[in-house]
């Protein structure tokens, strides 16, 4: 039993080895015909050409020329000329102040410019015989205006002045009996001489009045015709006007026998107060020629002299160098207000640095001017600004030429060129992200591109031509040996070395030659394919 038993698990024994190596064959068999096997799948051929990697960012549309622009002084606006979305000039006027105070001042200092010019000339040019004598003339009059004065009381003068005191009282009294004869009150036959003719007045008004309105409602009748009916009116008008004259002049006669004429007695009061006002003057001027001159008057009179005679020597010798150089520093002060009273004239109207569009007015007409009023930009100026990491920075150089996309026209696209990178970052606070802003000028287009649209960049990092290329999904890597491998049309798999790339062909530095065949089966597609660090990976997102 126990020999059985033993037998038994011997041949299990044997029949479990015969199955391992049967397996073992087997398995063999199939490795060695799957190698020996042609492959199957897409066969693509190693070509020479031209190969550009590029890298890609996104950014804002900004304005190279943006203006925030205020006036240089305050004030009322009078006028705005503009509105958002106003294309202008340079030099335009955008808004103006009001400018009445301002025009003033620039009119008073012209005035005075011409003043100090006149002053100056006047210094400059000799005087004119006729100046000459006129200022001989004065200070001969003086001259003798003083001796008069220190030789005392002339009979003859006094005498004149006793003339005019007298006719200054004989006006006096005519104003006064004048005054008397218009207060006086009238007799009674007079007055009753008046009334009566007032009523006899007022009698052939009434009638002429009746008669007139009688003509105006007569018809015409038998031999009474319009003609001689409007010859009537006429007649009976011109009556009834003629007798209310006479009424009104009754009336008034009436009126000054009983109050007297208010117009004639208000005109005589004043004759009188002017002929006594005069008789005062009179009296004063007799009583001073009786005394002879005060000591203020003599005083005053050798002021005058030494005036005349100042002005006569002035005119002799001319102007001095003091004097003239005064009148040109007057002048030149003139001259420099004139300039201040003009520029803020010109302050007062705010025009355009550039051409370019409105994009706000912020102040309305009537309100204060303050700070900035209106904005605008120039949209020849528009640049793409990309926000660029550090690390990706050192691909970037002034001239790169790149292809960009707008997010409003996706499907346009528009050449730029990179004109200018930040020298300093723009490190958001509170984050360790580090940019440098990048600007790109945009080449022509017809696209109405606006400030502040979203678009994105592709630049190109690096070109090669006349290189050897293969399509990136023929490669296959071996990321742990960080080898890279194509499989050619017989089935050899074969090393190779790469370079640049692009979105759809690898750069082969080594291992193929024109014209390889290569069979594309479980190739990885090239994204895959080159791990960080491999050869032609490209910045911030590069294909």
């Amino acid at each position: 039993m126990n020999k059985l038993r033993q037998n038994k698990w011997i041949w299990i024994t044997i029949g479990i080895v015969l199955l391992i190596v049967t397996f073992f064959f087997v398995r063999q068999g199939q490795r060695n015909a799957n190698a020996q096997a042609p492959q199957t799948g897409d066969i693509v051929t190693a070509f020479v050409g031209d190969l550009s990697a590029s890298a890609t960012a996104s950014g804002n549309i900004q304005a190279g020329q943006l203006a925030e622009l205020a006036l240089l002084r305050g004030g009322t606006v009078a006028e705005i000329y503009v509105a958002v979305g106003d294309t202008v000039t340079a030099d335009d006027p955008l808004l103006q102040l009001e400018t009445a105070e301002l025009e003033r001042n620039v009119a008073n200092a012209v005035q005075a410019v011409v003043i100090q010019e006149t002053n100056l000339a006047t210094l400059l040019e000799p005087a004119t015989e006729a100046e000459i004598i006129a200022a001989e003339a004065a200070v001969a009059s003086a001259e003798a205006n003083l001796a008069d004065l220190r030789d005392g009381p002339d009979a003859n003068a006094i005498a004149a002045a006793e003339a005019d005191v007298r006719a200054a009282q004989a006006d006096l009294n005519a104003a006064y009996a004048r005054l008397s004869d218009l207060t006086a009150v009238a007799d009674a036959d007079e007055i009753a001489a008046a009334q009566i003719e007032l009523e006899l007045a007022q009698v052939a008004a009434t009638q002429a009045a009746e008669q007139h309105s009688t003509v105006l409602v007569t018809e015409p009748e038998g031999f009474i015709t319009q003609d001689t009916l409007d010859d009537m009116e006429l007649s009976a008008r011109t009556a009834a006007l003629q007798a209310n004259a006479e009424l009104q002049a009754a009336q008034e006669t009436l009126d000054e026998l009983l109050n007297g004429n208010p117009n004639s007695i208000a005109s005589a009061q004043a004759s009188v107060s002017l002929a006594a006002a005069s008789l005062k003057t009179a009296e004063l001027r007799l009583q001073q020629v009786q005394e002879g001159a005060s000591d203020m008057q003599i005083a005053q009179a050798e002021a005058s002299l030494a005036s005349a005679e100042a002005t006569l020597d002035r005119l002799l010798r001319g102007a001095s160098d003091a004097q003239i150089t005064i009148a040109e520093a007057q002048l030149v002060q003139a001259q420099t207000n004139l300039a201040r009273a003009e520029q803020n004239l010109a302050n007062a109207t705010l025009t355009a640095p550039y051409d370019g569009v409105i994009t706000a007015v912020n102040v309305s007409i009537g309100e204060q001017a303050s700070g900035v009023v209106v904005e605008m930009f120039n949209p020849d100026s528009l640049e793409l600004v990309l926000d660029v990491d550090e690390v990706d920075i050192s691909n970037i150089i002034l001239g790169q030429e790149a292809i960009i996309t707008l997010e409003t026209w996706p499907d346009e696209e528009v050449e730029a060129t990179v004109v200018s990178i930040a020298p300093r970052n723009t490190a958001a606070q509170g984050s360790g992200l580090v940019t440098y802003d990048v600007y790109l000028a945009l080449g022509e287009t017809n696209l109405p591109i606006r400030v502040g649209t979203t678009a994105n960049a592709n630049l190109i990092t690096a070109q090669r031509s006349d290189v050897l290329l293969v399509p990136n999904r023929a490669i296959t890597p071996d990321r742990a040996a960080g080898k890279y491998f194509v499989t050619r049309a017989s089935g050899e798999v074969v090393e190779v070395t790469i370079g640049l790339r692009d979105g759809e062909n690898t750069q082969i530095t080594s291992g193929l030659e024109a014209g390889d065949e290569l069979i594309v089966e479980t190739a990885q597609p090239v994204e895959d394919v080159l791990a960080p660090g491999g050869g032609g990976s490209g910045p911030f997102g590069g294909n």
